[in-house]
């Protein structure tokens, strides 16, 4: 019962601590790739570590060797019961497919929530195709509408959207310097990472991890889109143009350029943040890369 303890205790430290204080921290802002990849390692952690220890749980009186691994080699691949003699009973079974539905349960969502945002496209780019005009010049469709917006449609039939108001408003280098950030989000394939948050917190709701992931990584894509846009274009032309389309909310399934986070974004590009050294950014990935491979080399060892 001691591997369970342990391991559920660090469930309890992936899950609930430590979002919280990486919530307030500071360093994401001036590193948000790193920070979306710590987020995501989190949440791959909090799933293994809490399969492990239910696991334990279940089979309590069975080391990890002689337990989910065995079984896993004796009988997913030999199609024989674990070396002992005996075929693997009601208690070794139960240890195997609980972990399993634990494990399974974010990539079902994930494949139910990845159909649903397809979906949601689909029908957004059915009205686009009645009501938006495509502007080759500019990339873009744009839409008779007098709210500044744009944002983008990821997937196959990707499509940056600009509505007719945003064109009143913004200059030609804040129009090129939102385009920009539109075409990061697709070419980086941010959808991708919204669908992951958006599967975790529908399997494990309530989860403080879930929640604060599913805040953090919307944010943090924006900022990464951001950082694209400064490649090419002034800062005071990128902010000024954030502003413009700030209050536009983004439909659904799709990526905008303004929405709650604006502030905070507008006062990094303005006042920018140091970057990590590299030193630094490695350390982090590894500390990531170790954090999930923890509950792994505590369950064999214990």
């Amino acid at each position: 019962m001691i591997p369970a303890v342990v391991l559920a205790g660090y469930a309890i430290l992936v899950g609930v601590t430590a979002p919280s204080l990486l919530s307030r921290a500071r360093w994401p802002h001036r590193a948000p790739v790193l920070a979306v990849f710590v987020w995501h390692g989190l949440m791959a952690t909090f799933v293994v570590t809490t399969a492990l220890s239910v696991h334990h749980v279940i089979h309590a009186e069975h080391h990890v060797h002689h337990g989910l691994v065995d079984l896993l080699i004796g009988c997913a691949l030999t199609g024989h019961a674990p070396e002992g003699g005996s075929a693997p009973g009601p208690v070794d079974v139960l240890a195997f497919v609980v972990p399993a539905l634990i494990v399974l349960l974010p990539f079902g969502w994930s494949l139910y929530c990845a159909g649903r945002a397809r979906r949601a496209r689909r029908r957004h780019l059915d009205v686009l195709a009645l009501v938006g005009e495509l502007v080759p010049e500019l990339g873009a469709t744009v839409v008779e509408y007098a709210v500044p917006a744009v944002y983008c449609l990821p997937g196959r039939r990707r499509r940056v959207v600009i509505t007719r108001g945003a064109l009143d408003v913004l200059s030609e280098a804040q129009l090129r310097a939102v385009l920009e950030h539109e075409r990061a989000h697709i070419q980086g394939r941010h959808h991708l990472l919204h669908v992951l948050v958006e599967a975790f917190s529908r399997a494990f709701p309530g989860l403080p991890l879930a929640r604060y992931a599913k805040e953090q990584t919307a944010l943090l894509v924006e900022m990464i889109a951001d950082d694209r846009a400064l490649r090419l274009h002034p800062r005071d032309v990128l902010a000024t143009a954030m502003c413009e389309v700030a209050t536009a909310s983004a439909p659904q399934a799709a990526l905008g350029a303004g929405g709650p986070g604006a502030l905070i974004r507008l006062r990094r590009v303005l006042t920018p943040p140091s970057r990590p050294h590299r030193a630094a950014w490695l350390g982090g990935v590894a500390a990531t890369v170790a954090g999930a491979l923890l509950p792994l080399l505590m369950a064999c060892g214990l």
